[in-house]
């Protein structure tokens, strides 16, 4: 998958500036961008929209996710509900890129509150430029284990 044909769906419980810059950016890069929540103009609360996002992401419908609420939190939680999903809260690009080298992250989770415009190109900057280390393959497997049902006690 390159950048140019990378399918990635975009939602939030709230259109804002940061919102519509990033989706502008996004397509900018050439990548297919789908829109959820307020962003394709429905009203869902944040849980929803994250379920939504991530239901896509686990059964191939996207390539990677991306979603925005006040903290970041709610959506990453809810999302990482969903087996399969691997979505980080990243507040830098640091962050982001050890979350796509280590974890194999495939839902990018941002704060409306806290990420600027120049921020989030940076964070988006690291997210899409870094690619998985298979040497942490076995800890994903792991995680995804943990999703099968493998971590109950």
């Amino acid at each position: 998958m390159t950048v140019s044909t990378a399918r990635i769906v975009v939602g939030s419980d709230e259109r804002t500036v940061l919102t519509d810059e990033v989706v502008a950016s996004l397509a900018g890069r050439g990548l297919r961008v789908e829109l959820a929540g307020a962003l394709d103009g429905s009203s869902s609360q944040w849980p929803d929209v994250a379920r939504q996002v991530a239901i896509r992401v686990a059964y191939g419908g996207a390539d990677q996710g991306l979603l925005f609420c006040w903290t970041g939190t709610g959506v990453s939680i809810a999302a990482n509900k969903v087996p399969g999903v691997r979505a980080a809260l990243c507040p830098d690009s640091e962050t982001a890129r050890g979350a796509r080298k280590w974890n194999d992250a495939n839902i990018l989770c941002l704060s409306l509150r806290l990420t600027t415009p120049v921020i989030a190109e940076e964070i988006i900057d690291a997210w899409l430029s870094t690619k998985f280390d298979e040497s942490e393959r076995e800890n994903v497997e792991k995680v995804r284990a943990i999703d099968e049902g493998a971590g109950k006690a």
